[in-house]
């Protein structure tokens, strides 16, 4: 069973705006209000492929029913813990550019970390844990740390996907995965990676550190899966990028979705990357019919040094 841990979920509030004036009355043109949150998108896209999952976090206050009660009516199983306060919302505006305001997350207390460590206690050897996206301002760079420690103690697969210093404090409790993009990585490391030689050289720290497997999302270049015997270079397919908006998540959900079937991590980037790829190009997540057209598009190769990728 693969179950997501979503600490700091949001109603995002996404808005197009034509002709924006700063300091004036602006009418929409366009918005729609969705549940938010790295974890969730990860639940979302696995739950479109036939793959349940169990939803774990923290949501509070009248935007936190909103959240529960949309992935409810598409028929998520959520186990949120109730917390004091209000989810945050978080507001896309979309013109020329886009800008984007994003809400205070709520208080969460030591009895309600209690209560969700309790909930990942539960799980059994063979279950997959996915940690992703920002920690609530009240937490400690820690939390990540501590909820995949004891998962990984209990024999369960752990996925981190978040950045700075509760990323780097993660990786000491030896993830299965992590999935950077090239931003995240040189933050890890306070390091510039201009080539792909210099990428893969902090992706190895990162296993160096404790990462079994470093999933690198590289934009439009080929992505890597970096780990302790291998580097594998997955090409990305032809199309035109019309959101990126949860293409890392989609990258996340396909690594696993593969990999739960075929326990190969060759295919588990051939996927990941037919997952993020296909979301990147439509305006919504990847569906079935559009990963399997692009997946024979995508070729894994062992990256030699020296090669132009």
């Amino acid at each position: 069973m693969i179950y997501t841990v979503t600490l700091n979920p949001s109603i995002d509030y996404l808005v197009r705006v034509d002709n924006f004036k700063l300091g004036e009355t602006n009418r929409a043109v366009d918005q729609y209000i969705v549940p938010g949150g790295k974890g969730i998108n990860v639940s979302k896209v696995l739950d479109s492929f036939g793959i349940p999952t169990k939803l774990f976090g923290f949501t509070a206050g009248f935007t936190g029913t909103f959240i529960e009660t949309e992935l409810r009516q598409q028929g998520l199983d959520t186990a949120f813990v109730p917390v004091k306060g209000t989810t945050r919302i978080n507001v896309k505006l979309k013109t020329e550019s886009e800008t984007e305001v994003n809400g205070m997350s709520p208080d969460i207390s030591e009895a309600d970390v209690e209560s969700l460590q309790q909930q990942i206690a539960s799980l059994a050897s063979g279950d997959t844990l996915v940690l992703s996206g920002s920690l609530p301002g009240t937490l400690p760079p820690d939390a990540y740390y501590k909820l995949a420690a004891e998962a990984k103690a209990n024999g369960v697969r752990t996925v981190v996907d978040t950045s700075g210093e509760p990323l780097r404090l993660a990786l000491q409790a030896e993830p299965f995965l992590i999935k950077p993009n090239i931003a995240e990585l040189e933050g890890l490391y306070n390091e510039r990676a201009e080539t792909i030689e210099e990428v893969i050289m902090l992706a190895e720290k990162a296993v160096q550190d404790g990462a079994e497997n470093v999933l690198v999302s590289r934009g439009g270049q080929p992505a890597l899966l970096v780990t302790a015997d291998a580097v594998l270079t997955a090409t990305i397919p032809n199309g035109t990028v019309k959101n990126s908006v949860g293409a890392g998540d989609s990258m996340v959900a396909g690594f696993l979705y593969s990999y739960e079937q075929h326990q190969d991590i060759e295919k588990a980037l051939q996927y990941s990357t037919a997952f993020g790829s296909a979301t990147a190009f439509s305006q919504n997540f990847v569906t079935r019919e559009s990963m399997e057209q692009l997946l024979p598009e995508i070729q894994v190769t062992h990256f030699k040094k020296g090669e132009k990728t």
